[in-house]
């Protein structure tokens, strides 16, 4: 039934529509010309739909009869997404301005596939996952490739269309067997169903919506995508997966784990953690031999979402709490780093993107290459910065819930991964330079990855607030 009430809780995403379909009809009459106005506007609705969250906290937890939620969850993932959002469409402008002109459609998409992440964490039932899965993906598919006189984005397009779509119709499948064996698509109607016991038709349901899912957030074995993605997109939308979506699926996948198989959380917990020791795992070795900066952000990715998914393994208020929290302050991180990435231009402007090109960069670029020694540090989990504090939560959270030996894998695990973060570091500093390096950056790229850089250097004062909000989200969902 569609109400008043119901409106007021999707609020957010109805700004995000009709924003996005004004500034479409603008860029298809403006042209090119267009690019820097769309761009802005987009970041303004982008804000305003962030401040109408709070609305739709005050409507209640369901809408629609059950099939969206606006619950403290919810709220707290769209957030970080409509921040990670606006991140990366500010940080587009300059990269796509060499060698043509900036195009206003770059930040249309990003506002479409808002409305679809938005859909993702909001969902109460298995048809609105799907549908906001489906339209958050085909933003995503265009975004990829979309500098299309570019072998590799076309390329990086392609990959990601064809696996995504596998990895859709495996989602697909797993939500009809869970639909054929409840009877019902509601997450409270499967939780209820799977109360008196798991049978084996929802537990294939169970593993193909997991595997679906495992896809999104690029965990092992669901993984291949990510590399040659990661790669071979524009930098800018590199950030933007790196960070937006991997909220909105981390947090799909918690709230599909706790809300609709929580009756079952002896079966899935083996599942995760299996996915979780294995994407660290992997994560940390494969990136050991990496030459290409944004390769090694997508495994840095793929260990990052191991140690996310330590959290939700417990299976605890804290485990979410300190899942989600782990996300708040990955996202600060990767678009950091992706800041300092898009400043590394030679003499000529031109994009660099090898490590070893890397070498002397603090001598020409000194604050930048301070803020990237940051970043490292704190992905690889080195107090006092932010990102130790996230790898904290989550393996406090797995001792408590008696996983101490996956809690002790992941530290370990740590020290591998440590490795790689302290090569970016060791090469910036000291190796001789090898090449030269613009004088200056864009003053946009600047404030964001120096925004960052104080928030994790000073992220403990923060805690507080972190703590409540993702302990309410948390709450939420039990």
């Amino acid at each position: 039934m569609i109400d008043s009430a119901s409106l007021l809780a999707v609020l957010p995403e109805l700004i995000l529509t009709a924003g996005g379909l004004v500034l479409m009809l603008v860029a298809a009459f403006g042209g090119d010309n267009s690019a820097r106005v769309i761009n802005w506007l987009s970041v303004v609705t982008l804000a305003i739909a962030g401040i109408s969250l709070s609305c739709s906290l005050a409507h209640g937890p369901d809408a629609f009869d059950g099939l969206m939620r606006a619950d403290a969850f919810s709220v707290f993932a769209k957030a970080l997404i409509y921040g990670a959002a606006a991140a990366a469409i500010l940080l587009a402008p300059r990269f796509f301005s060499v060698g043509g002109k900036p195009r206003p459609e770059y930040a249309v998409l990003i506002l479409f596939a808002a409305i679809g992440m938005g859909m993702m964490v909001s969902a109460g039932d298995l048809l609105t996952l799907y549908v906001g899965l489906e339209m958050n993906s085909l933003a995503s598919y265009v975004l990829a490739s979309f500098m299309r006189q570019d072998e590799k984005s076309s390329e990086a397009g392609l990959k990601y269309f064809v696996l995504g779509s596998l990895a859709s119709g495996i989602l697909l499948y797993g939500s009809a067997l869970l639909y054929g064996f409840t009877g019902t698509t509601a997450f409270d109607g499967i939780a209820v169903a799977m109360g008196d016991g798991v049978s084996n038709g929802e537990l294939f349901g169970m593993v193909f919506l997991l595997c679906g899912l495992a896809f999104k957030i690029s965990a092992v074995p669901f993984h291949m995508w990510t590399p040659d993605v990661y790669e071979g997109a524009p930098t800018p939308v590199t950030a933007f997966f790196g960070s937006a979506p991997k909220v909105a699926a981390m947090a799909l996948t918690v709230r599909v784990a706790i809300e609709a198989l929580g009756p079952a959380g002896l079966d899935w917990q083996q599942i995760v953690i299996f996915v979780a020791l294995a994407s660290i795992l992997f994560g940390a070795v494969a990136a050991i031999g990496q030459t290409s900066l944004k390769r090694l952000m997508a495994y840095s990715s793929i260990n990052n979402v191991g140690f996310a998914l330590i959290g939700l393994a417990a299976g605890t208020p804290a485990g979410v709490a300190g899942t989600m929290s782990y996300m708040a302050i990955y996202v600060l991180m990767t678009v950091g780093g992706f800041a300092c990435i898009l400043q590394l231009r030679d003499a000529d402007g031109k994009p660099v993107d090898t490590i070893a090109n890397l070498a002397g960069l603090s001598q020409s670029r000194k604050g930048l290459a301070a803020a990237f020694a940051i970043f490292m540090f704190s992905m690889a989990g080195i107090p006092p910065l932010f990102g130790f504090w996230a790898k904290f939560l989550v393996f406090d959270a797995a001792v408590a819930a008696n996983l101490t030996a996956l809690a002790a894998f992941g530290i370990a695990m740590s020290v591998i991964g440590a490795f790689y973060y302290l090569k970016i570091i060791k090469t910036m500093y000291f190796d001789e330079p090898v090449i030269a390096y613009e004088a200056k950056g864009g003053p946009v790229e600047n404030i964001i990855l120096t925004a960052c850089a104080v928030v994790i250097v000073l992220g403990y004062l923060l805690n507080p607030v972190l703590d409540q909000a993702s302990a309410a989200a948390a709450a939420s969902l039990f």
